[in-house]
């Protein structure tokens, strides 16, 4: 279950959020996506515990992107066991837009390429789970 998240100081201009979560330890040579969320309304600054559920539609007008395991929503943490502690960095981007001109198909390479464009500030918070 996605833990509740929150966030503030977004810079002046700012209409719309993204959020992007990945593991850059996954043995995969290029990490693991678990979750890509975009269109996240400009006055929301919290993503409550289960938001990564889409079933729960805990925002609307968000949209949730495919992650690695090939679903929209929340993938959560699962790195191999004995592979070590991995490292799940949540990054949150305040985005110049309303939109991304996007659906729930969107790959998070999609995704990131949209939100890269479109960026004004990003933050991220980084946190380590293992077996």
């Amino acid at each position: 279950m996605f833990p509740q998240l929150s966030w503030s100081g977004a810079p002046e201009g700012t209409k719309s959020f993204a959020l992007m979560v990945h593991d850059p330890d996954a043995p995969t040579g290029s990490g693991w996506w678990h979750w890509v969320i975009f269109n996240i309304p400009a006055n929301v600054s919290e993503l409550p515990e289960g938001a990564g559920d889409p079933k729960n539609g805990l925002i609307p007008e968000a949209i949730q992107g495919r992650n690695d395991y090939g679903n929209p929503g929340y993938g959560g943490a699962c790195p191999p066991k004995g592979h070590g502690d991995h490292r799940y960095q949540f990054r949150i981007y305040a985005l110049k837009v309303e939109e991304l001109p996007l659906d729930d198909n969107a790959t998070p390479a999609m995704v990131g390429f949209n939100v890269n464009a479109n960026k004004l500030a990003e933050a991220e918070l980084e946190v380590l789970w293992g077996h």
